[in-house]
């Protein structure tokens, strides 16, 4: 976001999401309007009914009617889409759901929109710059932190690496294994 922009509407804080992504619709299903979905969230009990999603970039609301696993997603029924033509606009869209709903997480577990924006420093204290984005790998998270001359250390998100987090502070406080930060 860039500099003296505000959060949207809804959002609890500046550069804070007023939405997380749930899942993708991929398709309608059967003849009653189901779609099937592909699920993105730790929590898909949040995806069952009477409960609240938005679905697209212009967060739609629906209200989920029913809910049933289907091979590796689920199949959800949204009150006033009833045929398969009424449940195709929502083809390929993602499914959000309001942060205001969202779950508390663990002690020292984080939504990735917490985490993105902190200062990263090594275990001396030096900085190394801010975490930018966060790629999702099959193994583990990768932490990309792009330092003030633009170049990227990528760190792999595993406790042997993360030594700790302060929201206060809004840092990171991390273990450089050899050869993460290009030094032989």
């Amino acid at each position: 976001m860039p500099a003296g922009s505000t959060a949207p509407a809804g959002s609890p804080t500046a550069g804070e999401p007023a939405f997380l992504a749930a899942g993708k619709i991929r398709r309608p299903h059967g003849v009653r309007g189901e779609l099937l979905v592909e699920v993105y969230t730790d929590f898909p009990e949040r995806l069952c009914p009477p409960g609240a999603v938005f679905a697209g970039e212009s967060h739609q609301r629906l209200t989920i009617r029913s809910q049933r696993h289907h091979k590796d997603g689920l199949l959800l029924g949204f009150e006033g889409v009833d045929t398969p033509e009424s449940a195709g606009q929502f083809r390929n869209q993602v499914l959000y759901l309001a942060l205001a709903d969202a779950p508390g997480l663990p002690e020292g577990e984080f939504y990735y929109h917490e985490l993105l924006g902190l200062d990263v420093i090594d275990e001396a204290g030096r900085p190394l710059g801010i975490l930018t984005e966060i790629v999702e790998t099959g193994a583990n998270d990768v932490y990309v932190v792009v330092d003030p001359t633009g170049n990227e250390l990528l760190l792999p998100a595993i406790a042997e690496v993360v030594l700790d987090v302060d929201m206060d502070t809004r840092s990171m406080r991390v273990h450089l294994l050899p050869g993460l930060a290009g030094e032989e």
